[in-house]
């Protein structure tokens, strides 16, 4: 019997739309991509739309991001969206852009419409604002639905021991609506702590809205902080690098700079709501140490979410400033590999790569780590990612050469980050069995402490319960 496990950060609601259609993420080559799609396509009637998620561009093997390769699999009239595995970028057919209205660059707040050499849309759109322009053409789901797939998801989760949900975002429209209407249809299986965005394009009513809107909740979710974004992602070509990637890109913030985002964090600490901050590239983490570092000190926890690639030195000041760090696993063993034959190492390249996913630094600086998943960008299998952690390498495939194995956790570390290191990463005790505490506790069929991690990576979650509700049991 251990503490019940929180998931740092993942994005079960955002997830909803974004996980339909077929699951591209075991593509591994160009040619099982097209297999994949082709026989997705050949359950739809003609003026179906095909839907795809979590696509990694390494099984491009370095292949342009373009929608020629929907096209070869599809044809060139079918309408087609998918959106890659980080969550950031989509490829849309040239029938899906044509009904969206889109048929050369736009004056976007972040983000872009790649272009080729002919002047024409790719189908590439890299971030959040590109992606947009293709939701009101999309198919709907209903607020039915979404309540459905909702309690579905939750209860998956609950079935792998977590009790609780860092859930960094609120961009869905209909959030509030949506946990209303699923709480109304039933207990919530996963306690949701929400962080809603804010982007540069928010003015000082907007973010006043946000710090008003603190404590806004149900009986299972809660508006807690809120979540910035400074970068973007490597694959991508959009994360903030000291010097340029491999292809020229990654040199820039979405913030076009760090005083508009001191002035909004700094307005947001006094206020008294913790924030966190997407920060990829070893620029934009600096960059962000040093805004929070200077914050007088008023008891309000700032946290800082992914943290690829980055010197040592900027570790050793986080640790110093009491920044807490935000770490997903998975990122670094599904989507990297030992020897850099990937799309991330290789826009990185050795140097960079060498001083990556640094979760051992992280700890031995005396920051708080908190660990989580990133979902849909990769699975909420808590045991399975403690495991990856402790080996550095997928524990389902032990031919894998682990990536930096110096930076492994240990089995007690791994728990403390799904426990102890999420409450602590947002300025709170708690994520330990203590008497007269709540009932909020999982049984596993193994003990975690003990057992090797290719065992854990196993194990089975026999009983969750979640503040006493019976969420799980096998």
């Amino acid at each position: 019997m251990v503490p019940a496990f929180t998931d740092a950060h993942a994005h079960p609601i955002m997830s909803l739309g974004l996980t339909r259609g077929v699951d591209l993420s075991g593509c591994t080559s160009i040619g099982q991509l097209a297999g994949e799609l082709s026989k997705a396509q050949s359950y739809l009637e003609a003026d179906d739309w095909l839907l795809g998620w979590g696509l990694d561009p390494t099984c491009l093997d370095g292949e342009d991001i373009t929608n020629e390769l929907l096209h070869q699999a599809l044809g060139s009239d079918r309408k087609a969206y998918v959106t890659l595995f980080d969550a950031h970028s989509a490829i849309a057919s040239d029938a899906a852009l044509a009904l969206a209205g889109i048929d050369g660059p736009r004056d976007l707040p972040s983000g872009s419409i790649v272009i080729g050499d002919d002047g024409r849309p790719t189908g590439h759109l890299l971030e959040f604002d590109a992606m947009a322009l293709l939701q009101p053409v999309l198919p709907v789901q209903t607020l039915p639905e979404r309540v459905a797939a909702l309690h579905g998801l939750l209860a998956q989760m609950a079935a792998q021991g977590i009790a609780e949900v860092h859930v960094l975002d609120m961009r869905d429209a209909d959030v509030v609506e949506l946990l209303c209407a699923a709480e109304e249809a039933g207990p919530l299986s996963v306690r949701l702590r929400l962080s809603p965005w804010c982007t540069p394009q928010l003015d000082d009513a907007a973010c006043r809205d946000l710090i008003d809107g603190q404590g806004l909740g149900g009986q299972r979710w809660r508006v807690e902080g809120v979540k910035f974004f400074i970068d973007g992602t490597v694959e991508g070509g959009t994360a903030w690098l000291e010097t340029p990637d491999s292809h020229g890109e990654s040199t820039g913030s979405l913030w076009g700079g760090v005083r508009d985002y001191a002035r909004r964090v700094a307005q947001f600490h006094a206020a008294g709501v913790p924030t966190a901050t997407h920060a990829i590239g070893e620029r934009g983490i600096r960059e962000v140490v040093e805004v929070l570092a200077a914050l007088p000190t008023n008891g309000v926890q700032h946290r800082i979410e992914h943290v690829e690639s980055v010197g040592r030195d900027v570790i050793q000041q986080m640790g110093a400033a009491g920044i807490a760090v935000s770490m997903q696993p998975t990122h670094c063993t599904h989507h990297t590999h030992a020897d850099g034959n990937d799309e991330w190492s290789r826009r990185l390249g050795p140097e960079r790569a060498a001083r990556a996913w640094c979760t051992r630094d992280v700890l031995d600086s005396g920051a708080v780590l908190a660990l989580g998943s990133d979902y849909p960008v990769a699975p909420f299998e808590v045991l399975k990612i403690m495991a990856d952690a402790r080996l550095r390498r997928p524990v389902d495939d032990p031919s894998v050469a682990p990536v930096l194995p110096d930076q492994a956790l240990t089995a007690r570390e791994v728990l403390a980050g799904f426990t102890t290191g999420p409450r602590a990463a947002i300025g709170e005790s708690g994520g330990s069995l203590e008497l007269g505490g709540p009932a909020t506790f999982v049984v596993l069929d193994v003990d975690p402490l003990a057992v090797p991690a290719e065992r854990l990576g196993t194990a089975r979650v026999l009983l969750t319960l979640s503040e006493g509700l019976l969420t799980h049991e096998a």
